[in-house]
């Protein structure tokens, strides 16, 4: 049987987004569940599926896993002969510890571009710590791409989980009409080229729920 992802809204949802587009665009068959935020029975639903209430959350027979790294990191192991993480030891260490600090860092930029994946792009002037996080960010990627990068557009060459950490911000940098140089754009060029994250758009487009806060950005 296939793996049931749960996931929150596609329009506003970052982090359901990530394991999603690594399974998508891995081709590994899932089961996706999802369960609308901002409604008064969403956490006991999500409750469900995780003891933290939220999403995302992954299901593997009696195997229940939560938070979208440690769902990337049990995919990884599920399916051992997917690059999920880059085969050279030294590029996986790097991918694993910008994918950590993905997860734990930028709030800046996250409380100031919220996630909308349908948002119009519109110019939204940043902060100057919003602006910090953009150039740690850019940093990063040009460091990897510098150092990992020659075998495809990706980070680490090929599409692999710390690609899937950052693809939310790939939207944030997209539709706040972020100021970015010219390899940071063709990096965002070439996730928003996958046929996973097109997918992920054209669904968030799709739903019929909607959070004023967030549409009205």
């Amino acid at each position: 049987m296939p793996v049931k992802l749960i996931i929150a809204n596609k329009a506003y949802s970052s982090w359901s987004l990530r394991p999603w587009i690594l399974l998508a665009a891995f081709g590994i068959p899932f089961e996706e569940v999802v369960i609308p935020m901002n409604r008064p029975d969403t956490k006991k639903k999500m409750l469900k599926y995780a003891p933290t209430g939220k999403v995302p959350s992954l299901q593997d027979g009696e195997v229940s896993v939560y938070e979208s790294i440690s769902v990337i990191e049990y995919i990884a192991e599920k399916y051992p002969k997917k690059a999920i993480w880059p085969k050279n030891k030294k590029a996986r260490a790097h991918a694993r510890s910008l994918s950590a600090e993905m997860h734990a860092s930028f709030q800046a930029l996250r409380q100031h571009c919220p996630t909308v994946f349908r948002r119009p792009v519109q110019k939204r002037e940043l902060t100057p710590e919003a602006a910090a996080d953009v150039a740690r960010i850019e940093a990063a990627w040009a460091h990897a791409r510098k150092n990992f990068g020659k075998g495809g557009p990706f980070l680490f060459g090929k599409f692999c989980a710390a690609d899937a950490m950052f693809a939310p911000v790939v939207n944030r940098l997209h539709t706040y009409d972020v100021p970015v140089s010219k390899a940071t754009r063709a990096y965002m060029d070439a996730i928003m080229e996958l046929p996973a994250w097109k997918a992920w758009i054209h669904d968030a487009h799709k739903e019929k729920w909607s959070i004023e806060k967030y549409d009205t950005i």
